[in-house]
């Protein structure tokens, strides 16, 4: 598929260490020719941190794509009757929105872009960014990996030794995973190691 005829929502939760890598990601798709809406949290809209201030993210982003970020349900919601992507990418995703996919909760504008995006049939790539993803979220990733239309990028413990429950995704797989998965193809293999 021509990266000029994709339409694709892009979206960013929480994982404040890793939005740097992830606006990256954002980019590359702009660049490649795609429509890319870009789509904020609730908590990344609002929260400055250490890694960044949240004015600075917003602006960055809506430079990238030249559009406004979305960032509230009433927003999202309109996404599904107006058939407006090809795709989502939530990237990164944290083990809460993870949870909340898995269970059908649909509490946030990402938690709805997603729904209304999976009510279409179509893709969601997940790009998981958690400390708890090899313990109280292993059970959410597995759902998902097991409910159609989600796909995720490969991933892996980003620190063993001091986090050993903790993944993160390959931010550098996010494009490849996203071409995958319009394919309906899960690209392999899911689980990195160093």
């Amino acid at each position: 598929m021509n990266p000029k005829d994709i339409k694709i929502g892009y979206a960013f939760t929480g994982s404040f260490c890793t939005i740097g890598k992830s606006m990256v990601c954002l980019e590359q798709m702009v660049k490649s020719g795609a429509d890319v809406q870009p789509i904020m949290s609730e908590a990344v809209y609002s929260t400055s941190t250490r890694f960044g201030n949240c004015n600075d993210l917003i602006k960055q982003a809506e430079d990238i794509t030249g559009k406004k970020v979305m960032s509230k349900i009433k927003e999202t919601e309109t996404i599904g009757p107006q058939n407006l992507f090809d795709i989502i990418v939530v990237a990164p995703c944290t083990g809460n929105t993870i949870g909340k996919l898995a269970n059908g909760i649909n509490d946030t504008c990402v938690t709805m872009a997603v729904k209304a995006t999976i009510r279409n049939k179509k893709p969601v790539v997940i790009a998981v960014s958690t400390n708890d993803g090899l313990s109280a979220s292993a059970k959410n990733i597995g759902i998902l990996l097991n409910n159609k239309n989600y796909f995720f990028v490969p991933f892996e413990q980003d620190d063993a030794i001091k986090k050993p429950n903790s993944v993160i995704a390959n931010f550098d797989m996010v494009l490849p995973t996203m071409l995958n998965a319009l394919e309906g193809k899960q690209i392999q293999p899911i689980m990195l190691q160093r």
